[in-house]
């Protein structure tokens, strides 16, 4: 019964470590995500979606009155498209402290992937698209991270490309 109990408690303290761990980090991200894109995660919302070449990224303000988000959503945005297509993956591998799956070949395949800026009403998304398996594949990768480093809530399925 008492070795019981004590696995129990260390069972227990492992959880609640984990449990900061995941907070800790999740703040971290937060910080450094505000910090390297110029604008509050609690004041707008990321979406990544995965379509069937490639997918997307989609940031909006939560507030449509909240111009000044927005404007710098479309200048982060129009910014990761121009280092995307270049190869650089800085910003990511800044706000995430580490190299995201997909990244190493999203890097050698960079110049058959394309990443297109649009204007969204409340910010802006970024269009990834490749017609080659291997960057799908990468770009998948890269975005289930995001999806589940950044907390959406978004989904790691495929979708239609018309989304």
């Amino acid at each position: 019964m008492r070795r019981s109990l004590i696995l129990a408690a260390l069972f227990a303290t492992f959880l609640f470590g984990q449990q900061q761990h995941a907070a800790d980090h999740q703040g971290a991200v937060n910080s450094r995500g505000d910090h390297a894109m110029g604008f509050s995660h609690e004041k707008t919302t990321h979406h990544f979606r995965l379509l069937t070449d490639g997918g997307a990224i989609e940031v909006e303000a939560n507030d449509p009155k909240d111009t000044e988000s927005r404007d710098q959503i479309r200048v982060h945005l129009k910014h990761i498209a121009q280092m995307f297509s270049a190869g650089n993956f800085e910003i990511p591998m800044f706000i995430h402290d580490q190299v995201p799956p997909g990244v190493p070949v999203m890097k050698r395949l960079a110049d058959r992937i394309k990443y297109d800026f649009q204007e969204t009403p409340r910010g802006g998304r970024v269009r990834i698209t490749t017609q080659m398996p291997e960057a799908v594949t990468a770009v998948h990768d890269f975005l289930r991270f995001q999806i589940k480093d950044h907390q959406t809530g978004d989904s790691g399925e495929v979708g239609s490309k018309n989304q």
